[in-house]
């Protein structure tokens, strides 16, 4: 079972999200039919998702990232609430690249530098609140942590990794953290964590060699006292719906839908999330 674990420094300095998502990453795969690079974007967009939905406070808050480029993946699109609930698709599910010389999956060239990020927050003000940067890497992780220092001003690293199956495709292991200073870090505590993060590992070593979150958490935090204030269970879940998809067709207006009535047949929708199809016949529409 996937899980997520919320941690506060006992100083009240930093917060970390840390998470295990093999299974939804492999959900989101299974949906989508992605090739092996497309599971690493998408899986490691996902995973992000969710570390940043975790501190949503109110069942309907909600958080999305969205990735807009012209790179072959085209955009990656996802979205989470406060129940860790995460959704998501790409423009093109079965783009496939060479691997980078070093063997790993070619992800930044999926998306290309020319592009942006952007994140929407939906914490129940007059309007969500919405911050975009450019793209500085294409690799995701690096992108949301400059989004962060440029657009939230909050010191920020965030660790992803999906890995796969070479033969198969599947998903091996994935997952992903963010550690964040709060105003009342000290020096200290920040060379601490310096000296641990810039050790060279990557996320998928850590969920690899590490038998639980727990022991990741310890290992990255060996020297700072700290609590785990919560825990979820992030999953990939849709809550499309038939009545949501009739409410869309109703807005089309009359004159559209008695077009389609007048061509005698029914129409077949798909959610771009989760690639649910909803017909509906003639005398439904």
């Amino acid at each position: 079972m996937d899980r997520l674990l919320k941690i506060i420094s006992k100083d009240k300095g930093m917060r970390m999200y840390i998470a295990d998502t093999k299974e939804l990453v492999e959900d989101a795969r299974t949906k989508h039919k992605t090739t092996k690079v497309v599971t690493a974007a998408l899986g490691r967009t996902l995973t992000a998702n969710a570390l940043i939905g975790a501190d949503l406070k109110n069942e309907t808050d909600s958080v999305s990232i969205q990735f807009r480029t012209i790179g072959p993946i085209g955009n990656i699109i996802t979205h989470s609430d406060a129940n860790c609930e995460v959704k998501g698709y790409v423009t093109n599910p079965k783009v496939d690249l060479p691997l980078k010389p070093n063997g790993k999956l070619d992800v930044s060239g999926a998306l290309t530098l020319d592009g942006s990020l952007t994140v929407v927050k939906d914490i129940g003000l007059k309007e969500p609140y919405t911050g975009t940067i450019p793209l500085v890497s294409g690799e995701i992780a690096e992108d949301i942590t400059y989004y962060y220092a440029k657009s939230e001003q909050i010191p920020t690293s965030v660790a992803l990794g999906v890995l796969v199956d070479k033969d198969t495709g599947t998903v091996l292991t994935a997952g992903g953290m963010m550690i964040q200073l709060m105003p009342d870090a000290d020096d200290e505590m920040i060379e601490k964590l310096e000296k641990v993060l810039s050790a060279g590992f990557t996320m998928t070593d850590l969920l690899t060699q590490k038998e639980s979150l727990e022991e990741i958490a310890e290992y990255i935090l060996k020297d700072i006292p700290y609590e785990i204030l919560s825990e979820c269970t992030p999953v990939f879940k849709c809550d499309c719906s038939k009545t949501r998809f009739t409410n869309g067709l109703i807005s089309l207006g009359k004159k559209e839908l008695k077009e389609m009535i007048d061509e005698g047949k029914g129409i077949e929708t798909v959610c771009h999330f989760c690639n649910k199809n909803y017909l509906f016949t003639v005398d439904e529409l």
